[in-house]
């Protein structure tokens, strides 16, 4: 008769894992032998690959050229105030400044406009979750997603509507307004608004509602911060408008860093006197003042700029290709100087006397 404790033996659970290869730890396993003759080859090919990577990499970054003009602390035109104290003491009031500047050589081929941001976190978590995709797909609902608040709700005439487009990027679009006189021409540098979004984020993630946009926005309202409604961002292309404005779509792309630029302008080359780039001479940034950021000691830059086959310039890809193909090599020769020497020291070579005397020990007389 079984007693009480070997009763209780049998009902205790066993905690041995099951019978299988996986959780018995008996799966085939495979790991290099890390000797010099595999270690030593591997430090010469990566330093011989890396380094002439990187200095075609170095080479199409510098064939890019680039203006960039710092225009955070710009005087108020006519006025010894910056703008940025101006639109602070003036609860946003426009301001205009101008800045002359000069391009030292021909911008070939293709130009491009961007500005840039600094100290300015797109990528906090809830910066990123503050919109409503479903709204942006052009799906208007009355009552916008839960992410965007505290910016999904607005008073306007007296009467609390829902926001569109809502959230916190939206509500802090970049909105200063950056033209280029040309004192060579004696106009404007002709650009275009088009043709500066992903085409898969025009396509797929943005969408305008059916019908008048007017008419579709009736029963909503702008974001907070915006001086325009939504069906008005482009005054001169209708089709430029609303969900589908490059702009914001551009904007809406979060940056991973806290310094970026951001694609403004395509310089329009089809116009007379610009269908090979920019040419060097004297020119003028005009910029309505409109975002503030020294609130959070950031900066505003204007960028003028060529591409290359690679893109826009980023030496920093080259120069990281060409000091790990640096260090491999330098660490490929003193490791092979190490091999040698330490090789010499562990089996001495044997002299010829000792090899002449030694006989085998079947030859010994007996």
């Amino acid at each position: 008769m079984a007693t009480s404790s070997e009763t209780s033996e049998q009902n205790v659970k066993s905690r041995r894992p099951a019978e299988s290869a996986f959780k018995q730890q008996r799966l085939p396993a495979w790991q290099p032998i890390l000797t010099a003759g595999t270690v030593l080859p591997t430090f010469f090919v990566i330093g011989i690959a890396f380094i002439p990577v990187g200095i075609g990499l170095l080479y199409f970054s510098d064939e890019v050229k680039e203006h960039v003009i710092d225009y955070t602390q710009c005087l108020k035109e006519g006025e010894n105030i910056t703008c940025a104290d101006y639109i602070k003491r003036t609860a946003m009031e426009h301001c205009t400044c101008r800045l002359p500047f000069n391009l030292t050589e021909d911008f070939k081929g293709d130009v491009y406009f961007y500005y840039g941001l600094s100290n300015y976190y797109q990528n906090h978590r809830r910066y990123v979750k503050s919109r409503d995709d479903s709204q942006l797909l052009g799906r208007l609902s009355p009552v916008p997603s839960t992410d965007c608040l505290p910016y999904a709700f607005a008073m306007e005439d007296g009467v609390e509507k829902p926001v569109a487009p809502c959230g916190a990027i939206a509500n802090s679009l970049f909105n200063d307004t950056l033209t280029v006189f040309s004192h060579i021409s004696n106009s404007n540098v002709p650009v275009l608004r088009t043709g500066i979004a992903w085409e898969s984020d025009k396509q797929i993630k943005f969408r305008n509602p059916p019908g008048d946009l007017k008419t579709a926005f009736a029963n909503f309202t702008k974001p907070e911060n915006w001086r325009v409604n939504v069906w008005e961002l482009d005054p001169n292309d209708t089709e430029n408008n609303g969900f589908q404005n490059e702009d914001l779509i551009v904007w809406m792309r979060t940056a991973a860093l806290p310094t970026f630029r951001k694609l403004y302008r395509r310089v329009d080359h089809k116009e007379l006197g610009y269908s090979t780039g920019l040419a060097k001479g004297s020119y003028e940034l005009i910029v309505d003042y409109n975002y503030p950021v020294t609130d959070f000691d950031g900066t505003k830059s204007f960028i003028i700029s060529t591409t290359s086959l690679l893109g826009g310039k980023n030496p920093f890809l080259g120069v990281a290709y060409v000091v790990v193909g640096t260090l491999c090599l330098l660490l490929g020769i003193v490791l092979l100087v190490i091999h040698v020497k330490c090789s010499k020291r562990l089996y001495p070579p044997m002299s010829q006397s000792y090899l002449i005397n030694e006989e085998p020990e079947n030859n010994k007389p007996k």
